[in-house]
């Protein structure tokens, strides 16, 4: 099975994400912890990275594209995988579909999430994530704390603000995802394996009941 987790920056796909990969026993995979890790590297490569996700700017489909492939070539993906943040246009949609048909595999289902964009910035702007990269767990200072401040309630690590999690950069984002999205979304909507979630603060539909509506979908379609 592979997923495909789409929706503004801020939207959930990786808490959603984090339950699907832990529900159907399958890698969760975000393209930013992929380009944040080479950030971490310290060349030339790091610092074309680190001014494009620290500006709001979608990474060259070229450069994605190599990072992406090389992730997808590990073994941990064999059984399955959902892809967080990735692909983000069109274009890379087509290349990760061309990608994989070299392979003999195919894109089961593409979630969106939508939620309205000021419900995001805010988000965001509270967010923390865990900096143990086999934990991952995020947490809202607002909604969502840990237990202890500053520490994961899962495995006990440090939790950080991401580089790109400020208000300037999110709108930056959310501005770019807007401008891109809706010919990514109407892609997999005419291969009809489009599944859309429609949400904000009002609805009290949680992280959990939007993982456990998509699992129940999933069900009823066989995968």
């Amino acid at each position: 099975m592979i997923i495909i987790m789409l929706g503004a920056p801020g939207s959930g796909k990786g808490t959603v994400g984090n339950l699907l990969s832990k529900k159907f026993k399958i890698t969760h995979i975000s393209s930013g912890e992929i380009f944040r890790s080479y950030i971490n590297k310290h060349n030339k490569l790091a610092e074309e990275l680190k001014s494009y996700i620290t500006e709001g700017r979608l990474v060259p489909n070229e450069l994605a594209i190599k990072l992406v492939e090389k992730r997808l070539s590990e073994p941990d993906v064999k059984n399955g995988m959902i892809l967080d943040g990735y692909p983000r246009t069109e274009e890379q949609a087509i290349e990760l579909d061309e990608l994989l048909g070299n392979i003999s595999r195919e894109v089961s289902i593409a979630v969106n999430l939508v939620i309205p964009d000021e419900e995001i910035v805010n988000r965001v702007i509270n967010r923390r994530t865990c900096e143990n990269p086999n934990c991952r767990e995020i947490y809202n200072i607002e909604f969502k704390p840990p237990k202890v401040e500053g520490i994961c309630d899962e495995c006990g690590s440090t939790l950080i603000t991401r580089i790109d999690d400020t208000k300037e950069t999110v709108e930056q984002r959310l501005k770019t995802y807007h401008e891109i999205s809706e010919d990514l979304i109407k892609y997999y909507s005419c291969k009809k394996i489009l599944y859309t979630v429609k949400t904000n603060t009002h609805s009290n539909k949680t992280a959990e009941d939007i993982a456990e509506e998509i699992s129940k979908y999933l069900g009823a379609k066989n995968w």
